[in-house]
């Protein structure tokens, strides 16, 4: 466990919420064309119709003010019809960003994507997915893949580009080589998430109810117990990168349901080059950054375009406002080589999913951004698979709370 002490106090409350946040998360389909560990969908071969797409659209628009749109899955690039998808999304006034494992993507079709409206790409990318030609490959081999799409999308131009990584006890020591790799290519990587790994059961102290009904966990998709390590934290993953990199800093975060001083989504920004980071910036900065966006548009912030992410040594004159830019500043000052490169802004985003207690409550993401639709309403993505099983969500319950005798009659 990490020795980590990281005061939620000292910085900034992402002021997302489930009625104004800066995403939402749209599930055209729940085919995929990979089989990772981990995955907490089942992988059934059912697309949505465009009609059905725009009825989650309408959802959204009724139910949550958002910025950009995650186009999911399932692999969204298996959909006959995501360019269609796309473009309704961005017909709505909402950035679309595709969250998708790459296997199926080429640059005409990212083209094509782009012409439709697409704000940015997200990838999915880890050791555990099983891809063709890349089984037993370690995590720091995976960079080359990742390399392959942000080139591509980097020759397409004007989109985001972000990369996602699902930490796994077995990988954890690799996560500071992945934050490495992502500063050597700091001009065309604009996002870097690591997300904890999770499973929905627990030992055998818990049982699970769908309402007053027990329920079998083992009948989704994701609900065998594997073995593998399930406690890995945000404040984990910030002590193995600050190991080779000890002036690593969150600048803010969003809390548990069940938890307010828990790191559900810890977020991290950095200044630099591929040859220097020269600082992170603090909670001042983004509070200023969240804030100027939606007294602007209406909307909190979701991916900030490659244009303004270019514009890093200009974010430096921020400095009076922010303690972490001022140090920033002061290196960069030191660093007369900046006069002939640019500076990049760079993000790195921790996800620490769905906690269960020792009491059983499920310490869920606070505002959480990545809510689907389910019946019409806002559902939590990553437990989806409940409402599709059992119709609603499932209660973890300690088992000596269920057999405990009732208290005595007054």
């Amino acid at each position: 466990m990490s020795n980590v002490s990281l005061d939620h106090r000292e910085l900034y409350r992402l002021p997302w919420n489930l009625a104004d946040n800066a995403i939402a998360w749209l599930e055209p389909t729940a085919k995929c064309n990979l089989a990772c560990e981990g995955c907490y969908h089942a992988n059934i071969n059912v697309h949505k119709s465009l009609a059905e797409v725009s009825a989650d659209l309408d959802v959204f628009a009724r139910s949550r003010t958002v910025d950009g749109i995650s186009v999911a899955g399932g692999e969204p690039l298996t959909h006959p019809q995501i360019v269609d998808i796309v473009r309704m999304v961005a017909e709505r006034g909402w950035k679309p960003i595709v969250n998708t494992n790459g296997l199926a993507l080429t640059e005409e079709l990212l083209r094509d994507l782009k012409r439709a409206g697409l704000a940015g790409m997200t990838f999915h990318v880890d050791s555990k997915q099983h891809r063709p030609k890349w089984k037993h490959r370690t995590e720091q081999e995976h960079n080359e893949l990742r390399l392959h799409y942000a080139e591509m999308v980097a020759r397409v131009g004007g989109l985001s580009c972000a990369f996602n990584s699902t930490v796994y006890g077995d990988t954890l020591d690799a996560v500071p080589d992945l934050v490495t790799w992502a500063q050597r290519h700091i001009d065309i990587v604009h996002v870097m998430v690591f997300i904890c790994y999770r499973e929905p059961t627990l030992d055998g102290d818990f049982e699970y109810y769908a309402g007053g009904r027990r329920v079998d966990m083992s009948e989704l998709a994701y609900g065998e117990e594997t073995g593998k390590r399930i406690d890995i934290s945000a404040e984990d993953v910030v002590a193995k990168i600050r190991e080779p990199y000890p002036d690593f800093m969150p600048c803010a975060y969003l809390n548990g349901t069940e938890k307010p001083d828990s790191f559900k989504w810890l977020l991290s920004l950095r200044v630099g080059t591929s040859r220097r980071i020269y600082g992170h910036p603090g909670p001042k900065f983004i509070e200023l950054a969240q804030s100027a966006h939606h007294l602007r548009t209406g909307r909190y912030q979701a991916y900030a375009s490659p244009s303004t992410l270019r514009r890093g040594r200009s974010m430096l004159w921020l400095s009076p406002l922010d303690r972490g830019l001022r140090r920033a500043f002061g290196r960069a000052l030191r660093d007369p080589g900046l006069s002939f490169r640019r500076a990049h802004l760079q993000s790195i985003m921790i996800i620490q999913p769905i906690d269960v207690l020792a009491d059983g409550r499920q310490n869920m993401c606070d505002g959480c951004p990545d809510m689907t639709v389910w019946n019409g309403e806002l559902a939590w993505s990553c437990r989806l698979e409940e409402c599709l099983h059992f119709g609603q969500f499932v209660r973890s319950v300690r088992k000596e709370e269920v057999s405990a005798p009732a208290p005595p009659a007054a």
